[in-house]
């Protein structure tokens, strides 16, 4: 885990950070504190400036993913390269921005890093910071790896265009489907596995069935020119 500082607008000083994928702070976009933490309540509403291309990046509060416990209590945030900040993209109305290649390396987004692959990149960020005198420390992390099945390569989050089936219309026709009246066309047994029906469905998501595998579902798919 890599600790370092962005500058805060206003003379406010700067906000440390942690991640385990510096080089993704090329696509940052907010930083999300803990609404109830009193060492950044100060800077809500404020702005940092990106150290590499001068962007500023609200500073926002977020309960649901912010632990004030872990890490330094303030979040970077690269929508478009982790699942959980892309739903607090969603959540806050953030740019989204991409700033991989399809082969791994930065993207015209990442400035003077353009064309690094994404390791190399992560050891050049990590030196820049050290010159800009805002890298802090690392720090020895466990966490979980994502590794592609067939490369053994690390798999690296990125937003795709996808296919999805729209899943409200009939999770709510199963929900009606064991109504608690005369309506009621399905009876789960045990009755105790209704709430769990329920749960699943009331908090449904569309389903994407065009995935990123190769081996994955075919989709029928047409497109009709007029």
């Amino acid at each position: 885990m890599t600790l370092f500082a962005y500058p805060v607008e206003e003379d406010l000083g700067e906000i440390v950070v942690a991640t385990t994928r510096i080089e993704t702070m090329l696509g940052d976009t907010a930083i999300a504190v803990h609404p109830d933490d009193e060492r950044y309540k100060h800077l809500h509403g404020k702005h940092a400036i990106h150290p590499f291309n001068g962007r500023r990046i609200p500073i926002i509060s977020d309960e649901i993913l912010v632990d004030p416990e872990f890490g330094t209590g303030a979040v970077k945030i690269t929508p478009a390269h982790d699942p959980n900040d892309f739903m607090v993209g969603k959540r806050h109305n953030l740019e989204f921005i991409n700033i991989f290649t399809d082969d791994g390396k930065i993207n015209q987004y990442g400035g003077a890093f353009e064309g690094m692959p994404r390791f190399r990149a992560r050891e050049a960020v990590t030196d820049a910071l050290k010159k800009k005198g805002l890298f802090k420390e690392t720090k020895t992390n466990e966490m979980c790896l994502r590794i592609c099945s067939r490369s053994k390569d690390v798999v690296e989050p990125m937003i795709k265009p996808q296919r999805y089936i729209k899943c409200s219309d009939m999770g709510n026709e199963a929900l009606n489907a064991v109504a608690d009246d005369e309506n009621r066309k399905l009876e789960i047994i045990p009755r105790q596995y209704t709430a769990e029906w329920k749960r699943w469905l009331r908090n449904i998501s569309d389903w994407c069935v065009s995935r990123q595998l190769w081996w994955s579902h075919r989709v029928l798919a047409r497109y009709v020119v007029f």
